[in-house]
């Protein structure tokens, strides 16, 4: 059985997209390493899976999470609805999960982590659900503690 990405929340058409939906998709990018030096694997962008499932307007929020449930990461949907891509595929073969697949949540401007944003650590691998929300959804990225 293929595994598939969810995409729910405040959105008009939640769906489940394998790996051949995915690939039927407009903004295909075929070699993430144009974007981001280092990185191998071809992906979608971001904006053209929110096309498919059509974000409800208080859409504030993007929360993904792992396949597993243990990681999860809450940015806001504007800080990266035109930069992230979800790579899912290494040539003609899914994404292998030595480089986290299936599915890998990828920020293309992505600052450095703790900053609670848009960062790094919100670079998600193993993902199983994008979910839309109008506030932030939960977070475990590691946040910067002032003070302590």
């Amino acid at each position: 059985m293929d595994q598939a990405l969810e995409i729910c929340g405040h959105v008009q058409q939640p769906g489940a997209f394998d790996f051949e939906a995915l690939a039927r998709l407009p903004g295909q990018i075929e070699d993430i390493a144009t974007l981001i030096p280092g990185r191998t694997g071809s992906g979608v962008r971001l904006v053209s899976l929110l096309d498919a499932v059509k974000p409800h307007p208080e859409a504030t929020h993007l929360t993904v999470e792992s396949a597993d449930g243990n990681f999860s990461a809450s940015v806001p949907l504007t800080a990266v609805v035109e930069s992230a891509v979800v790579l899912y595929r290494l040539g003609s073969q899914a994404l292998p999960t030595q480089q986290g697949g299936p599915f890998r949540f990828l920020i293309t401007d992505a600052q450095t982590c703790a900053t609670g944003g848009a960062d790094l650590c919100a670079n998600v691998k193993f993902v199983g659900r994008i979910a839309l929300s109008a506030g932030p959804g939960r977070d475990t990225r590691p946040m910067e503690r002032n003070g302590a």
